[in-house]
């Protein structure tokens, strides 16, 4: 599996593991940069989608602003694919500068 193939892998949930695992061998800097920033949008959407269920069973009316955050993960999920598929290192709005530094078991 090539570099760029795991960079744009990296932000699609599940298959985050398959780039992962399967390409270990064939990782360089730029999909270890794009697997940090996958992982930490997908823990964050994990988060956010968990408060949010807490939130709705309070407070169903808010479910259509919820949908609205919903959507916005899946923006930065789009505009990481494209950073990917381009072999550009550019982190991801509002959250990338976060899981730059993150999550260093990806480096070995």
């Amino acid at each position: 599996m090539t570099p760029k193939v795991q960079s744009i892998l990296s932000y699609l949930g599940i298959l985050w593991l398959l780039a992962f695992f399967v390409g270990k061998d064939d990782r360089n800097d730029l999909s270890s940069y794009h697997l940090k920033q996958g992982l930490g949008l997908f823990l964050v959407a994990v988060v956010f989608n968990f408060a949010a269920a807490l939130v709705l069973m309070i407070f169903p009316s808010l479910s259509i602003i919820l949908g609205v955050v919903g959507i916005l993960f899946l923006i930065l999920m789009v505009l990481g694919i494209i950073a990917a598929a381009n072999e550009v290192k550019k982190p991801l709005p509002v959250i990338g500068r976060i899981f730059e530094d993150k999550f260093s078991f990806i480096d070995s």
